[in-house]
């Protein structure tokens, strides 16, 4: 059978599966348990046809432009469309024009769609604030990043923010098998079957993301069509066929966005939980995903510094000679002592209690502000200062016995009894731990 059989069944200019496959009500959408179905505040919302202004923010393929549609037909407000990657505040204040004509003259309200509104600059979104503030329009934005970094936050203290989950596995393979059985819009007509592997794969590979699922069933029942695929089954779509279709899997990761500080975070608090499996796989994710391994590297400096410390002085050491490894070697090879990196301040014993003490200094700093230094510790490098006391009695630790002065006071005298750092019992920590034990008795 030639490429061309399955335009000729379904018509090559039809929209693609995933558009034409998009749900038109309510009762079609698969997923969103949370927001719609009896009783659920989106549903509510409808159903009362009252509004407020609010944003979709969701991954790609959850949702989003789809639930617009739908309020779009089922509402009574009249309904503008625009994208925000194509338009501007010239548009913005065309449909404004319509939409004050339209509540002057029949007292109709209006919705405003305006899809990635994240696309939007500053200045473009604070032209929507006054027409969303007196009632000229009820905003409906959709975002796939997060509107507290995104959304100016005088539009975003006026609107509700409604999250759209990924699609779980289920969700999406109940949507493929609807593609495959709808002969009016799916591809029903052509009576092809998928096998379970192969539904699996597709279901999984999709993260959650119905529009690439559709997109590769799709692109699997053109191969299936071609000369070129004699091998598979007439009429059914197989794991091989299904994996050709897909090539290979686009990782979700926004080096600017959200998902950047998602995986970074599990990164790090992988390594503190001392379980160096999923360190390797957060940083897997981050360099197969375009991150830069400088900005992971430098991650790892301060990391090793901060949670490993001094029960394993040697960790800042190897997170240094890992930074300067990569700057030296470079890609595609630099990954191995990230890696190696990565791997070793995992497994090392932790302790953040030099990076509390300095904590606990800073508050004492901010509350007693600038405390006067005792005299015997201050440099005397002139006539003046020595005879102002600066410097006298200091006594030379390396003259006394285990380099220590008894009962010498070095804070002052406000903060004398001051501890800032307790060293834990991991590590080489122990044995600084034992060591000032015996100093402090002394002092």
């Amino acid at each position: 059978m030639g490429m061309s059989t399955l335009f000729d069944q379904l018509g090559s200019s039809r929209a693609p599966l995933a558009e034409r496959m998009r749900p038109s009500s309510l009762d079609e959408v698969v997923g969103q348990e949370h927001l719609i179905g009896e009783g659920k505040s989106l549903s509510l919302l409808l159903q009362a046809d009252t509004l407020p202004s609010f944003i979709f923010w969701g991954p790609s393929g959850t949702g989003k432009t789809t639930l617009a549609k739908i309020i779009a037909r089922h509402t009574k407000a009249h309904f503008f469309q625009i994208s925000a990657v194509l338009s501007g505040v010239q548009e913005l204040r065309e449909v404004i024009k319509q939409a004050k004509e339209k509540k002057s003259f029949a007292g109709n309200k209006s919705i405003l769609f305006i899809d990635e509104i994240h696309r939007w600059n500053k200045a473009q979104q604070d032209a929507l604030l006054p027409h969303v503030e007196d009632g000229t329009i009820t905003l409906i934005g959709s975002t796939t990043e997060n509107p507290s970094f995104e959304i100016i936050s005088a539009l975003l203290s006026r609107t509700k923010v409604f999250v759209l989950e990924p699609l779980d596995k289920a969700a999406v393979k109940k949507l493929l098998n609807r593609s495959l059985e709808n002969t009016e819009q799916g591809l029903g007509q052509l009576h092809f079957t998928i096998s379970d592997d192969a539904l699996d794969f597709i279901a999984d590979q999709s993260d959650g993301d119905a529009r690439r699922a559709l997109t590769t069933l799709e692109i699997a029942a053109n191969l299936l069509q071609s000369s070129n695929n004699a091998e598979h089954a007439a009429d059914t779509i197989d794991l091989k066929l299904a994996e050709q279709a897909l090539q290979k899997k686009s990782l979700v990761y926004d080096k600017g966005g959200e998902e950047h500080y998602n995986v970074i975070s599990a990164f790090i608090k992988s390594m503190r939980g001392s379980d160096p499996d999923a360190a390797i796989y957060y940083l897997a994710r981050m360099l197969e995903a375009g991150e830069d391994p400088l900005f992971v590297a430098r991650r790892m400096v301060i990391f090793a510094s901060e949670d490993v410390s001094n029960a394993d002085p040697q960790a800042v050491q190897v997170a240094i000679a890992c930074m300067e490894s990569f700057k030296f070697v470079g890609m595609p090879e630099g990954w191995i002592p990230l890696a190696q990196a990565a791997s070793y301040l995992a497994s090392a014993p932790k302790s953040n209690a030099s990076y509390m003490a300095y904590k606990k200094a800073k508050m004492d700093i901010q509350e007693t502000g600038t405390l006067p230094t005792p005299k015997h510790l201050r440099n005397a490098p002139t006539k003046l200062m020595k005879e102002m006391g600066y410097g006298k009695n200091y006594k030379y630790a390396h003259e006394f016995e285990n380099n220590v002065v008894p009962g010498e006071q070095y804070l002052p005298d406000q903060l004398k009894k001051r501890k800032y750092y307790s060293p834990t019992e991991n590590g080489y920590e122990r044995v600084i731990k034992e060591r000032l034990e015996r100093i402090r008795k002394l002092t």
